[in-house]
């Protein structure tokens, strides 16, 4: 196969499927000016019936979170934060007043993915007619475990490896990397490394395993406020993933594809 040079110009590589994916996490998420309304669940309910049949599922949850200022950190409101997801618990599409996001468990294609974010956008604009997009983001979270960590070095590329693919690995515990990169007006961060068993980085996208695992966490975001309209907001999005999967592929060696049952 050729080789990717420079992951960041050129048309994106064919995606190669894997029957043993290590994808754990697919995420894409649109933030917005806070919509107050999104707290009723009258206001809601058009949203859910748009959706609910492919995700009947839903559950209400509050979301508490912190601010930080000169006197300390102090407790802010609890939010509401709907959740809608697939019998197999799957997908999901949450839904606050500051976000709506899909995410997956059981990523297949792009094309799939993007289909799916297109229809969650389009009840999105119709029941709730948002005007402005204040940040987009598309994550991929892949992690191995078992013997492929330590394989990590005939896996990935040396500057992926790092010291985990030297003869210090046997010892190395916990390392992490992180770049973040500009693209086009867009921010695009890689991060990669070994984790320790019970660790993570991110208990909201990356849940704990008992082994230890290493994990290739490529996230591409704008936080440029622009009016919403669907069919920008789904081309950027897929922009976003075809660059993710460009820097995969440069990433990742062809016995890290086979290992994990892609034909090439």
């Amino acid at each position: 196969m050729s080789v990717i040079d420079n992951p960041f110009v050129g048309p994106a590589p064919p995606e190669i499927p894997l029957t043993d994916a290590p994808l754990v996490r697919v995420i894409a998420q649109v933030r917005f000016p806070e919509i107050l309304a999104i707290e009723q669940r009258e206001f809601v309910a058009p949203f859910q019936e748009a959706i609910r049949s492919k995700y009947p599922v839903l559950r209400q949850e509050q979301t508490q979170g912190v601010l930080v200022g000169p006197g300390g950190i102090s407790p802010v409101k609890a939010k509401t934060a709907w959740r809608f997801s697939d019998l197999e618990k799957q997908w999901r599409v949450s839904l606050t007043p500051e976000f709506v996001a899909l995410e997956t468990t059981k990523y297949t294609s792009r094309s799939d993915f993007i289909s799916r974010l297109r229809d969650v956008l389009g009840a999105f604009d119709d029941r709730v007619e948002p005007k402005l997009v204040d940040r987009l983001g598309i994550r991929y979270i892949d992690r191995i475990t078992g013997q492929a960590v330590d394989d990590i070095s005939t896996l990935v590329r040396p500057e992926i490896g790092g010291i985990s693919g030297t003869l210090l690995a046997a010892h190395v515990v916990h390392a992490l990397s992180e770049t973040m990169f500009e693209l086009d007006g867009a921010r695009f961060v890689a991060r990669w490394g070994r984790l320790e068993p019970g660790k993570t980085i991110d208990p909201s996208a990356i849940e704990p395993t008992d082994e230890k695992s290493w994990i290739l966490d490529l996230d591409m975001f704008s936080a440029t406020a622009v009016s919403f309209t669907v069919d920008q907001v789904v081309e950027d999005a897929r922009r976003y993933a075809e660059q993710i999967h460009k820097f995969f592929r440069w990433a990742v060696k062809d016995d890290f594809l086979r290992r994990y049952g892609g034909k090439l």
